[in-house]
């Protein structure tokens, strides 16, 4: 059996768990074009047994992405009510995503 190679990434202020084809849905990164690779800071790398965690090793260990798609995700309503006084807010709001296709996750070198 084939051991399991996947990170932990931040990007946007979130983390996501991510193997090597996965497609993910990350806040959206303005300055990338469709096509473009980019690089997400890892926070851990797990390669079958041997996890890695240490910030100092990690600090030179970029997981490789290209971008696949900028869009909008689903529309969430914001609401704002006070009993008695006729006061009514209605605000819409649409979160711009990218969505990245991880292309390599480098072994950190011990």
């Amino acid at each position: 059996m084939r051991s399991a190679l996947y990170a932990v990434v931040r990007s946007g202020g979130r983390q996501h768990k991510v193997a090597v084809g996965d497609i993910v849905e990350v806040d959206k990164i303005s300055t990338a074009k469709v096509g473009d690779t980019v690089e997400l800071s890892t926070l851990l790398v797990v390669d079958g047994d041997s996890v890695t965690s240490d910030p100092w090793v990690l600090a030179g260990v970029k997981v490789q992405a290209e971008v696949v798609d900028h869009h909008k995700g689903a529309k969430i309503d914001i609401l704002r009510y006070k009993n008695k006084t006729g006061y009514r807010r209605r605000q819409g709001h649409r979160q711009q995503y990218t969505a990245v296709k991880i292309t390599g996750i480098p072994t950190a070198a011990k």
